[in-house]
């Protein structure tokens, strides 16, 4: 269903416009911080979404997803919403994408399960778009538990899988109050809540829990005196860094009665951070200030105004200065393909850091076309590499600590799975050497266990181990060079306790290129360690 059509707009006195709208702003002088409050010379420019997403009804609540190009809001009281004909003020989500011109396209209205007789929200977005952070405890096919957090996952055929809820310990002891709210950190290993314990109280507080390995939550830790002062702390938002949060607060010397504030994470506690300064106009008003979002590149923040607007309150966005924006990251995109027939995967997507192994997040890719998004902070190196049933994934790895941060970037990066049959070939991208050198380096070791961890769980599996040079350097150096760092590599498995008579190793010298020798790149794709399948 449409949201603004011309039967809507006289039935229901929708407006009608075909262009975004703006209005600017002139805050003074430049300087670091003033009460904690940013201000600034340049003209900022807040700029409508346009009535394919704002109406003459009350559209609140933005969430953006890492590429920009999706976003999920509320609509208030609109003749589709679920609970329309029941309950003032209904409250459903509504969607548009953004296509290649940058252009919203008109807004849909989700159904079920993610539109419920409930009033509904979506509080955060996973970088691949294949998850969604809903209001509301949901499980046993779609039945309602009552307050808490449900995540949703995208099925195979593209559609919103049931909500599920988060299960966190204590929960109910701590939401007690009259609204709560959530939202993830980019690694989803951090659940930020805003609630209240105390029974009906319109003041909350924002607490943080953690991600146990069985998929359960910790009870809920307040973020700290720093965050929580005694007044309303609510809807967070933490960018891509994992570091910087966004949050709206009536804490005193603030411009209206909530205010945007950021502030910046400064150890793995959460409990610490940055004093919280005020973003200052236009992006805080004298009024009420809340529901603050931003894509990867953050440059851009999307939020609900009530000036010049449409309606009740409009989607808008506001270019942020530079000291309003998070650190940089990169976001990485790709698709899954399976190596032997080049056909697109669902999988499981892992990215640890090297050369300690550390999970620093995971995704999923889309069940279609296997297409996947994460996003990386700079100042660390990353392995990262698909996971399915019955295949072995060719692993990558980014080398961000030697990248100055000039910036958010995005780059493009496929990732294959091979299935474990005889004859398979797997490259193993994260092993390494230095220079002229056939010691394993301690970053190596994280891809080495995932093939004794392969081994392990296939006893019948037998191996060749092999290394591969470029074409630099006589054959006999590269044939010696490439035989010790494959016997090397086959030590290191050995030593784990993988039966001798299971795995073989071999220097190929340069005698097997993949490339061409001529460049650079070529080279690079020439010097690889890789192991084949003799036997399952």
């Amino acid at each position: 269903m449409r949201r603004l059509v011309p039967f809507l707009a006289l039935a229901f006195g929708l407006k009608q416009a075909t262009a975004q709208t703006s209005h600017v702003s002139d805050t003074g002088k430049l300087v670091a911080q003033k009460d904690n409050i940013i201000t600034a010379s340049t003209i900022i420019k807040i700029e409508n979404l346009g009535v394919n997403i704002n109406s003459d009804l009350g559209e609140l609540r933005p969430t953006v997803s890492a590429d920009g190009n999706l976003l999920f809001f509320i609509c208030e009281n609109h003749p589709a919403n679920t609970k329309y004909n029941s309950v003032p003020n209904s409250q459903d989500i509504w969607y548009s994408e953004r296509d290649s011109n940058g252009v919203w396209q008109e807004a849909r209205h989700l159904k079920y399960p993610l539109n419920t007789s409930q009033y509904n929200a979506v509080y955060w977005i996973s970088p691949d778009k294949n998850r969604i952070l809903i209001r509301g405890a949901f499980g046993n096919g779609g039945a309602y538990f009552g307050k808490g957090v449900s995540l949703c996952t995208r099925q195979a055929d593209g559609r919103w899988g049931e909500p599920e809820m988060l299960y966190i310990k204590k929960y109910n002891k701590y939401d007690r109050g009259q609204v709560s709210g959530a939202t993830l950190s980019p690694d989803m290993k951090a659940l930020v809540l805003y609630m209240s314990p105390d029974p009906g109280s319109p003041n909350n507080d924002l607490f943080v829990c953690f991600r146990e390995p069985d998929g359960s939550w910790t009870e809920p830790k307040s973020l700290g005196k720093q965050i929580n002062f005694p007044g309303n702390e609510m809807t967070p938002y933490i960018a891509s860094d994992g570091v910087t949060m966004y949050f709206s607060s009536d804490k005193p010397g603030g411009i209206g009665d909530n205010d945007i504030y950021m502030t910046k994470r400064l150890d793995k506690t959460w409990t610490k951070w940055s004093t919280p300064v005020n973003l200052g106009e236009p992006i805080n008003t004298e009024g009420w200030d809340a529901f603050f979002t931003l894509d990867a590149g953050g440059e851009y923040a999307y939020l609900t105004s009530n000036k010049d607007t449409y309606g009740e309150s409009d989607i808008v966005r506001v270019k942020l200065l530079e000291r309003e924006k998070p650190d940089p990251v990169i976001l990485v995109s790709g698709n899954v393909y399976n190596a032997k027939t080049k056909e697109p995967l669902s999988a499981s997507l892992i990215y640890e850091t090297l050369p300690d192994g550390v999970e620093a997040g995971n995704g999923i890719s889309n069940p279609t076309d296997g297409a996947f998004k994460i996003v990386l902070p700079y100042d660390k190196n990353y392995s990262i590499r698909a996971s399915a049933d019955k295949f072995f994934a060719i692993s990558e790895n980014l080398n961000l600590d030697s990248m100055i941060k000039a910036g958010y970037k995005e780059i493009h990066k496929d990732l294959y799975l091979v299935p474990i049959e005889i004859g398979q070939v797997v490259r193993l991208n994260n092993v390494f050497f230095d220079f002229d050198k056939w010691d394993l380096r301690p970053e190596s070791f994280v891809e080495l266990d995932r093939v004794v961890k392969l081994l392990k769980e296939n006893p019948k599996i037998e191996i060749e181990m092999s290394a591969h040079t470029d074409s630099k350097g006589s054959d006999e150096y590269n044939f010696r060079l490439s035989d010790n760092r494959a016997r090397s590599v086959m030590e290191y498995i050995l030593s784990k306790g993988i039966d001798a008579g299971r795995i073989t190793s071999k220097g190929y010298g340069e005698s097997m290129p993949v490339s061409e020798n001529e460049t650079d790149e070529g080279r690079q794709l020439n010097r690889r360690v890789e192991f084949k399948i003799l036997k399952n």
